[in-house]
């Protein structure tokens, strides 16, 4: 039976992280993924990588701190892939944030940014309204600019994990994930790969398997402890209307919750909802009700856009059980472990931006209870160069 160090099983941007992570530290490392890469949330995001300007209302400073210390890091690591990208932030009459307020929020931003000249904003001058895709300016007020970023992230998670195969790691795709049971030295695991069983011996196993977290841990034995999560569909659709000049980070007029329309190969995608989600995740599709919600704000302030659909997709987001609303929820990566499973580490949640972090949070963890690596590269992961997949 083949022994690795790590076994992931997931194929997000968190599983791939982690790979890369774990394989530049010469550690043996399998992951797998049920259909491919990048096909559940990670490729139904809304394709930015941000520091979370909305979190700071919520006090989730430290989560913000990282988001923008990990965007500067993909900026420079991933230059083809995470594209700055310029944000505007319109603020009208009947808006419920004052302008005083945002450019509080900003001013914090830019000081969490270290002054960097990336992080700073500015009011977009009245003379230059008309510039701005077609906003609406009946009642408009005024309008900050900031910065953050946008990628695409299908082709960001099958970078970074060709990143891993390139420093050793395996990967097996498609391939279903059967059982795991628990060894003196660590868990056999079970899968199916081209209509055949196979099995190996992993000293470590990392469930990251985003919405199926649980499904994952109901395969374990003996039985392992769960977290309670609720899964939260975020919807988003493309429609027709020619690419705007930066991605707008709107209010929606009816209950307040943030929505970007932002440009998306050529044309516009808008984003994104927050709803409950029960079911196989594999099913999650975003309802007509969900749909006609985004296109109201979107005509809402941008009333002459073209708004025909061209696609519409879901991401169903990992967040702790709550009685509060979806937006207003912690939104930090958590990582679990059960006593009696001292090899085994799950993931719950986490962002798009914080992905080289979480893994390199992980890999802290871990690293007690495995060998000494064999084949230490002398790379790290902040000063890795992501490149495209080939092929893709």
């Amino acid at each position: 039976m083949k022994q690795y160090d790590i076994v992931i099983i997931g194929g997000g941007i968190h599983g791939v992280g982690i790979a890369q992570a774990a394989a530049v530290k010469g550690y043996t490392v399998l992951l797998l993924e049920q259909t491919a890469l990048a096909a559940g949330t990670s490729s139904k995001s809304s394709k930015l990588i941000h520091g979370g300007l909305r979190y700071l209302e919520s006090g989730q400073i430290k989560l913000v701190n990282e988001s923008l210390r990990e965007r500067t890091i993909l900026l420079k690591i991933a230059p083809g892939l995470v594209k700055p990208t310029k944000f505007y932030l319109p603020i009208y009459k009947k808006t419920s944030r004052p302008a005083f307020y945002i450019a509080m929020g900003l001013a914090l931003y830019t000081l969490l940014g270290k002054f960097a000249a990336f992080t700073r904003f500015h009011f977009v001058p009245k003379k230059k309204w008309s510039s701005l895709s077609g906003l609406e300016t009946k009642g408009l007020k005024h309008v900050f600019q900031y910065w953050d970023a946008q990628t695409d992230d299908k082709k960001l998670t099958e970078a970074v994990m060709s990143s891993a195969t390139n420093f050793g790691a395996e990967i097996a795709c498609p391939a279903k994930f059967n059982s795991a049971g628990k060894t003196p030295s660590g868990y056999e695991i079970l899968y199916s790969k081209d209509n055949e069983e196979k099995s190996c011996h992993a000293t470590i196993l990392i469930n990251a398997a985003g919405p199926w977290v649980n499904m994952v841990l109901d395969k374990i034995r003996p039985a392992t402890v769960k977290r309670d999560m609720d899964l939260v569909q975020g919807a988003h659709v493309v429609i027709k209307q020619p690419a705007p000049v930066g991605v707008f980070y709107a209010e929606a007029p009816e209950d307040k919750r943030a929505i970007f329309m932002m440009p998306w190969l050529g044309q516009t995608l808008i984003g994104t909802t927050e709803s409950l989600f029960t079911g196989d995740p594999a099913d999650a599709q975003p309802t007509e009700e969900e749909i006609e919600y985004l296109l109201r704000v979107t005509r809402h302030y941008f009333p002459n856009w073209q708004t025909d659909e061209v696609a519409r997709f879901a991401g169903l987001r990992v967040l702790p059980r709550s009685e509060s609303s979806a937006f207003s929820r912690p939104r930090e990566t958590v990582f679990h472990t059960d006593m009696n499973h001292p090899n085994l580490f799950s993931i719950y949640g986490g962002k798009l931006t914080g992905y080289r972090a979480t893994a390199e949070k992980m890999l802290k963890r871990i690293k007690p209870r495995l060998p000494i690596p064999k084949n230490k590269h002398n790379k790290k992961t902040d000063d890795l160069l992501i490149t495209q997949a080939t092929g893709q």
